[in-house]
């Protein structure tokens, strides 16, 4: 029989690839959806045939519990989250409860359903669970690269909140004997990226300034240093995380660093256009506490996993690019069309 795989933010940027690819290793691969009115169901909507749902809600036990006894699956990946770093000084007690809260909510199901507890731990069997750790846990750094026994200092309540999620997967590890491991992601992007995120920001304003839509683009701080890396290269190492045979955590990054100038500069690049023009510098836009460098260390996942990108930053960011002018583009032409009552 296939495996089963859940994917909790099977909607989202990587839930989308990651179902991707577990459907293309022979999974039957269910995802958690919070009712029928996700905006970003378009993000999976080539795959629904494919796919399966269960509803569920990371703010109610009750129902993940119910979710996992239904489905029943060999894998539980939580990639459900308030992903939007900013947002976490606005709403950090919703953050809070999503992404610190919620992890404890998915490891009590998966406990509760496996029948664990501490007095009689397992060896790893049952269902086997990946969280979505982050590179925002590091926060402001101790060490550049970070791997995994780099100390965190996190810089958002995000961080912070992201942070405990990771402890109290590894306590369920540690206490129940649960196969529970935490993949610490440094940023990944793609064309599916949510346009809140600098990156999908930067490449969306570069297509609409090309196609003559817009004038500027508003930005912060243009020195802020990430390791960015694809995202469809980056849910293989969340699959081959669940399939060692010993449960641990590992690092995932390119070991590189570009500065949100250097995206900015290969995004105009791509389009023949000098972003000295259109680029404007926003001090709003800039976070009460800033993570300046950000570098991942992927050794131990390069060795023990097999891991290892294929898309370099240039080539992401260029994608990134190509695609966002597809699609403004396509928008263009249709509002165009709507005008003119030709539609």
């Amino acid at each position: 029989m296939a495996k089963r795989a859940l994917i909790t933010g099977i909607t989202g940027q990587d839930g989308s690839y990651l179902a991707e690819h577990l459907l293309a290793e022979g999974y039957q691969v269910w995802g958690l959806v919070r009712g029928q009115a996700n905006p970003r169901k378009s993000r999976i909507s080539r795959l629904v045939s494919d796919l399966h749902f269960v509803e569920g809600d990371l703010m109610d036990q009750v129902s993940l519990v119910s979710a996992v006894d239904l489905v029943q699956p060999d894998e539980v990946y939580n990639l459900a989250a308030i992903s939007f770093v900013p947002m976490s000084w606005q709403q950090p007690e919703l953050t809070t409860e999503v992404n610190g809260m919620g992890v404890l909510r998915v490891l009590e199901a998966v406990r509760m359903v496996c029948g664990l507890d501490k007095s009689r731990p397992t060896t790893g069997g049952g269902i086997r669970f990946y969280q979505a750790s982050s590179s925002e846990m590091y926060g402001k750094v101790a060490e550049t690269p970070q791997n995994e026994q780099t100390i965190f200092h996190p810089r958002s309540p995000y961080g912070v909140a992201k942070t405990y999620g990771h402890f109290i997967t590894k306590n369920y590890r540690e206490s129940f004997g649960m196969f529970g491991v935490s993949g610490i992601l440094f940023n990944h992007e793609s064309p599916r990226r949510g346009a809140e995120f600098v990156t999908r920001k930067i490449t969306m304003a570069v297509a609409e300034i090309k196609l003559g839509l817009r004038d500027k683009l508003y930005l912060g701080n243009l020195d802020a240093v990430r390791d960015w890396g694809f995202a469809g290269d980056y849910v293989r190492a969340m699959h081959l995380m669940l399939q060692q045979d010993t449960a641990t955590d590992y690092v995932v990054g390119t070991g590189e660093m570009h500065s949100v100038r250097d995206a900015v500069q290969i995004a105009f690049d791509a389009v023949d256009l000098n972003w000295h023009d259109y680029v404007v510098i926003d001090p709003a836009l800039v976070r009460p506490a800033e993570v300046e460098t950000l570098c991942a260390n992927p050794d131990k996942a390069r060795a023990e996993l097999g891991w290892k990108q294929t898309v370099d930053f240039e080539e992401l960011m260029r994608m990134m690019v190509e695609a966002d002018l597809r699609k403004a583009s396509n928008e263009h032409k249709y509002s165009e069309l709507m005008l003119a009552g030709s539609w």
